[in-house]
This record gives C-alpha cells, sequence and structure tokens, in this order.
C-alpha cells in the first residue's frame, strides 16, 4: 500500500478532528482457529488504511499538533527468537523508516504513554465497542488523568466515534485505490473466466472454487470473501459455502467469488449453464436478470441516489416475472406489494472497497445518498425460484445473479468488472473453447 496516499489520509484525519482531538486506531488481532492454529492473519480495514502496517498488536494514535511527533505508532518490539518461529517485525525503527510515523514506541509502554498524549485534549476519537481490551485501557487512561486533576492535569471530556470521519473518507476512492481495485477486478474477472472453461458434467463445486483460487494466487492475490459455487439448487441459497456437490448435466452454477489486492476488493457474480449451453427456460429467466442488472447499472449516474438502481431492478425484474407467468397482475401494482420478493429478497448492491460490505452511510439526514465521484458498488440483481406447487416445473431449482462492481464517475458508470463475460452468446462460446 501506498505510503504517500497513507500519509495524505492522516493528515486529512487530523485536519478534521482539529487540533484538539487524538484519534486512536487499533490493528486487528490474531484470530484462533483450533488449538494452536490461526486464521491467515487480515489487517483491520481502518488501520492498514491510516497506516500500511502489517502486523498484530499496534495502535496508530493522530495527535494534531503534538511537538515530539503527530503520528505516534506503538508496535511489537524487534524479537530475533520469536522472528525466527513467527517471521520478520518492524520494530520501532521499521515503523518510522518504512511506514511514516513520527514517533515508534513499544506496545508494552501504551500505560506509560497514553495518559501524556491524551492529556489537555478536548476530545477523544475512538470507536468503542470493536476491541474490549482498548475500550478498558482507554477508561484507565482517562481515569488516571482525572485522578490526577488538581496537580493541572486534564482528562479529555469527551469521546467520540471516529467511524464518522473515518468513513466518510474511505467512501472515495483515490485514483491509487482505484488502481487496486481494478487489478483485483481484473484477476477475479480471469477467475471467473477459468470457471467457466473449467466447468463440466461431474466436475465439483469445490474443484470449480479451487480453480478459482488458484487464479488468483498465482497473480498475489487473496480472496476478499469466502467463494459460493453452488449448482442447481444450491444457487437458491443466497450465502451457499459449503462448496460439496457435484455438478449436474442441465443445470446451472452461480459463482459468487471476488480477490483483494493490497487491502482492495472485488465482488462479482456470474451464472453458467454446467454443459455450456442455456436452455431455452434457463435463456429466458437468464434474460430478465441481466435487463434488470443494465437497468440498474445505468441509474449509477451523478446525482442519482442510492435507491435508484434497485427500483429500476426490480421494475425490470417484476415485468419480467408477469412475462414468465411466475406473477400474476399489473407490474406496478406488485411492485408496490412487494410480490417480487418472493423470488428477489435481497437489495440491488452495497458499497464496495477495502470491505466487501464496505463502509458508508447510505442515507444522510433519512434521505438516501446521492451519488458522487469515486463511490464504487455492487450491482447484483437476482432470481432464485424455488419448487412450489404454483410454480411451473420448468422453472425449480432455478438461481440466477449477475453481480459487477461500479465506480461512479463524471463520465458515467464504469464497470471496472467487465472482462467477466455476462452475454449468453460470449458465455456459450467461452465454454465452447
Amino acid at each position: 500500500m501506498s505510503q504517500q496516499e497513507c500519509a495524505k489520509r492522516r493528515r486529512a484525519v487530523m485536519d478534521r478532528i482539529g487540533p484538539h482531538g487524538v484519534a486512536i486506531v487499533p490493528s486487528a488481532p490474531h484470530r484462533l482457529r483450533n488449538h494452536d492454529v490461526h486464521y491467515p492473519y487480515r489487517q483491520d480495514s481502518d488501520f492498514q488504511y491510516l497506516t500500511g502496517f502489517p502486523e498484530p498488536e499496534a495502535l496508530a494514535v493522530l495527535a494534531p499538533g503534538r511537538p515530539e511527533g503527530q503520528y505516534i505508532l506503538f508496535c511489537r518490539d524487534r524479537d530475533p527468537e520469536r522472528e525466527t518461529w513467527e517471521g520478520r517485525r518492524a520494530g520501532q525503527a521499521g515503523a518510522q523508516e518504512n511506514f511514516g510515523a513520527d514517533q515508534a514506541l513499544p506496545i508494552s509502554q501504551l500505560d506509560e504513554w497514553m495518559p501524556k498524549i491524551l492529556n489537555g485534549r478536548e476530545q477523544v476519537h475512538h470507536s468503542l465497542g470493536q476491541q474490549s481490551w482498548l475500550d478498558k485501557k482507554l477508561i484507565g487512561w482517562l481515569t488516571t488523568l482525572r485522578g490526577q486533576s488538581r496537580r493541572g492535569v486534564r482528562a479529555p471530556p469527551e469521546v467520540v466515534s471516529l467511524d464518522p470521519v473515518l468513513h466518510e473518507m474511505r467512501l472515495f476512492k483515490s485514483d491509487v485505490e482505484i488502481g487496486y481495485m481494478q487489478h483485483a477486478s481484473d484477476i477475479s474477472a480471469a477467475a471467473h473466466r477459468r470457471a467457466m472453461q473449467a466447468c463440466k458434467p461431474g466436475v465439483t463445486e469445490y474443484q470449480l472454487a479451487a480453480e478459482i483460487h488458484h487464479e488468483y494466487e498465482r497473480n498475489g492475490l487473496t480472496w476478499a470473501y469466502g467463494s459460493i459455487v453452488g449448482g442447481g439448487s444450491n444457487a437458491c441459497i443466497l450465502h451457499y459455502v459449503e462448496n460439496a456437490d457435484v455438478l449436474k448435466d442441465g443445470d446451472l452454477v452461480l459463482i459468487d467469488a471476488g480477490g483483494e489486492w493490497q487491502g482492495y476488493c472485488a465482488d462479482i457474480t456470474r451464472t453458467f449453464p454446467v454443459n455450456g449451453r442455456y436452455t431455452s427456460t434457463q435463456k429466458a429467466v437468464y434474460e430478465v436478470v441481466l435487463a434488470a442488472q443494465l437497468a440498474a447499472i445505468d441509474m449509477c449516474q451523478i446525482g442519482r441516489h442510492w435507491n435508484q438502481p434497485h427500483e429500476a431492478a426490480v421494475r425490470v425484474l417484476t415485468e419480467g416475472l408477469v412475462t414468465l407467468g411466475l406473477l400474476k397482475g399489473e407490474p406496478a401494482e406488485l411492485v408496490e406489494k412487494e410480490a417480487y420478493r418472493r423470488f428477489y429478497m435481497h437489495s440491488t448492491g452495497h458499497w464496495l472497497g477495502m470491505d466487501v460490505h464496505d463502509v458508508g452511510a447510505y442515507k444522510l439526514n433519512d434521505q438516501w445518498r446521492v451519488f458522487e465521484p469515486g463511490m464504487v458498488l455492487t450491482v447484483e440483481p437476482g432470481l432464485y425460484i424455488t419448487p412450489a406447487d404454483d410454480i411451473d416445473e420448468r422453472f425449480w431449482n432455478i438461481g440466477i445473479r449477475i453481480e459487477d462492481d461500479v465506480l461512479i464517475t463524471a463520465e458515467g458508470p464504469r464497470i471496472l468488472t467487465s472482462q467477466a463475460p455476462k452475454q449468453i452468446a460470449e458465455i456459450e462460446a467461452l465454454m465452447r473453447a
């Protein structure tokens, strides 16, 4: 991650909290998988955004105007013995030389230094409730300062959440961030193409997942979230994660998978036939979902609001469901009654960035947020048709979702994930190749 970007972000945070504030952001802890085995480490997104520092057991403190240094990074000491077992550490020297800290201090000395840093500040900007150890520490530091008030020591009278400041910043992507997301999208699209070409009856869902993950890792990416590979009826389970079944001739397979590069995510869903050819019924349903997605993407324009892509998708899906005979009545009335929710039960997108479901408000002052340049969202309508007595058997167990990542620009929506084919002819041609 670019240290120039991180420095620019830290300056922006300090400008927003003002000269009397101090911000505290912790790293992510290690997570135990089982016994003495940990999950692969993934840094906390807020901490990564501000520091680029890849280690656990660290704390970033931003103290505008502090003479000894405005950006203080607490981190682990160098320890040759532990590094032999667990890998290299930056230490305090590395934190300053390689990660831009004005002052780097041992994490073991938090209790010694933090009351000094907090003394005389008006607000502590810290997101309570995320890491209980730090909440307890903060209460202890404030209590220590309040106990010394007769000596002229002054504890900050306010603790306010840093989320509104930091998450509003993260919502708007810089050119560097967009470059990271584009790279993640390109490799993720290649992974989807690879899965399409590897697919045939008798292949398992986990084998297709392996093809996707291989494409990530040979290009230096990790996965942004656990891949969903659902064939047949499994495609109607929105967050299907078992990936355990054999793919059958005549079924569709839905793959929702995206990679992560430099902490930035892609999120793509494609649905295609196991044998490489859509049936006429599958094709009819697919074309409805694709039309809904294109209508929703067309609403991703500066000045439109957050819910307009969803509204557009719902209108097209409902009209399509009537045409297919799965709903009966006037489309406008069916939309008002939310009759479509039997087959389409989720929203049409979410913010995307360092987190798959990224931070940022969807409403401001109880009004849907208006799109502005630099925002990135997913657009992902779908239809999920489970067996029922009042549904023609031809439609049973058809689950289709089509998802792309869209950047809001002055020139209109830019689809970051356009390298993943979604037109029926494109998909069938690729699977024949």
